[in-house]
């Protein structure tokens, strides 16, 4: 019997994991996916906002503030690219103008420090590849981006290490209620929990329907991108933002943590919640965003195109609450923009909630809050390196080249909690493939490391999902 099931390895339920893994209880964490952070947390803009935005008194606002606050502890405990660059919100016209001191105003509200109006020769002076249209923009010193994957991953690696145990490739089809709590039946298994966490992204609202009345309903909203090659990286320096409108925040260009450029995302409500396809008339929208607000930017950087879903709901709030038809089932739903940024906080508020359905939770004496660093073998000094090759010669052998990533490093990936067992996964906590090739060379590398630490035939190697074949045989 688990204390606690959370259902959704994403930033949201890694996060509320580590949170309960300082906590003697007993905790497990499923996902349908073959991964952590499978879902809308590896297809996101991967923004830490400063907290403008949200209404004055939702519950948006306050953990979104919050958040911001909790990031710089948290990437440092666990070793996780996180860089406080700033935001602006830049106006083309008197009327953006207008909505960029409403959103100045709000800010305030909410608690947001260090905001600013620009005028046009600040803005150009922080951003000089802007276009010399812009009239002005909010600056926003505590904006900030991150590496939202692997947050989720070294928050799931970290929770593994103080307790947690962890499934993958179990999607839930059915909850019922017992005597105990409730029987969650996810893959070929029976579970039994005292408590349940919904933190299922897109599919919340089809966990909280096994078990209780409809109470809300998931709005699938679809958004792409265009990631650029390092090469353009430096063209911006903080992230920024369009003036926000009915569709959402805008088109976004901003620097990523590891060095490239990414623009997006569209906005569009989409029927289900399998529409992954990336379309040209998006695709055309970004590039229209940018040509109007970037100088010189050059389409031909693109590297790769990706799609995102985000779990919207109609209120535009999130749902962070028990359920009163079934006690001890937590609804953590509807989390959309700002959702990465208020994860820490959201973590925070369902423990309190937890704690009113469990006397005298204890902490544990041996919790440890740091999680071993990865490591970046080009990063390091001569001397280091070294060290390190006399110690493992895998350290000595480039795998992937655009990125410059050794065997040694995809090794250790792999050896972790919660690690990696595909070629993606390998990617999202190393990075070989996410360069400008985008696998085409070290892709088959991999492939054979992956095979061989793993134990198993080279053709049992997937991308991804376990259908994601890549191989089926011998060619010559």
């Amino acid at each position: 019997m688990h204390d606690i099931t959370i259902v959704g390895a994403g930033i949201i339920g890694t996060f509320i994991a580590r949170e309960l893994s300082r906590y003697d209880l007993r905790v497990l964490l499923i996902d349908k996916e073959n991964d952590i952070a499978n879902g809308t947390t590896k297809a996101n803009s991967a923004i830490v906002h400063a907290g403008y935005d949200a209404a004055e008194g939702t519950l948006k606002a306050k953990l979104n503030v919050r958040g911001n606050e909790l990031y710089e502890d948290v990437c440092k405990e666990l070793h996780v690219p996180f860089k406080r660059i700033g935001s602006l919100v830049v106006a083309f016209n008197e009327q953006e103008m207008k909505t960029v001191k409403e959103l100045f105003h709000r800010g305030i509200k909410n608690g947001v420090p260090h905001l600013e109006i620009l005028d046009k020769a600040s803005v150009l002076k922080l951003e000089n590849n802007l276009s010399e249209e812009i009239v002005g923009a909010l600056y926003a010193k505590t904006g900030g981006i991150v590496g939202p994957w692997e947050l989720a991953i070294a928050l799931a690696e970290n929770a593994l290490e103080n307790g947690v145990e962890l499934m993958l490739n179990s999607p839930v089809t059915d909850i019922k209620k017992t005597a105990d709590g409730y029987c969650i039946t996810a893959g070929d298994r029976k579970i039994e929990s005292k408590m349940i966490i919904n933190c299922a992204g897109i599919h919340s609202d089809d966990i909280n329907n096994m078990v209780n009345s409809p109470s809300f309903e998931i709005l699938p909203n679809r958004g792409e991108y265009n990631l650029f090659d390092k090469s353009v990286g430096n063209m911006v320096n903080t992230v920024v933002f369009g003036c926000p409108s009915e569709a959402g925040k805008g088109v976004v260009i901003m620097p990523t943590v590891h060095g490239n450029l990414l623009i997006g995302p569209t906005s569009e409500y989409v029927d289900g919640k399998t529409n992954f396809a990336t379309t040209l008339e998006g695709l055309n929208s970004i590039n229209e965003h940018a040509q109007q607000t970037l100088k010189g930017i050059g389409f031909q950087n693109v590297i790769t195109s990706f799609i995102g879903l985000r779990a919207k709901t109609k209120t535009q709030d999130f749902i962070i609450e028990e359920s009163e038809e079934s006690v001890g089932f937590f609804n953590v739903a509807g989390i959309d923009s700002p959702g990465l940024t208020a994860a820490p906080a959201i973590a925070e508020y369902v423990i309190e909630l937890v704690k009113r359905r469990i006397d005298n939770i204890e902490l544990k004496k041996d919790f440890n809050p740091n999680r071993k660093p990865n490591i970046h073998f080009m990063e390091l000094s001569d001397s280091e390196k070294a060290k390190l090759i006399e110690k493992d010669p895998s350290f000595g052998r480039i795998i992937c080249r655009c990125e410059h990533i050794t065997e040694g490093e995809i090794v250790d990936v792999i050896k972790r909690k919660a690690g990696a067992t595909t070629v993606d996964g390998v990617k999202r906590r190393a990075r070989p493939g996410s360069g400008r090739c985008q696998g085409g060379f070290c892709a088959p590398r991999v492939m054979e490391i992956l095979a061989r630490e793993l134990e198993i035939d080279i053709t049992e190697v997937v991308k991804d999902s376990q259908a994601s074949h890549i191989l089926t045989g011998k060619t010559k």
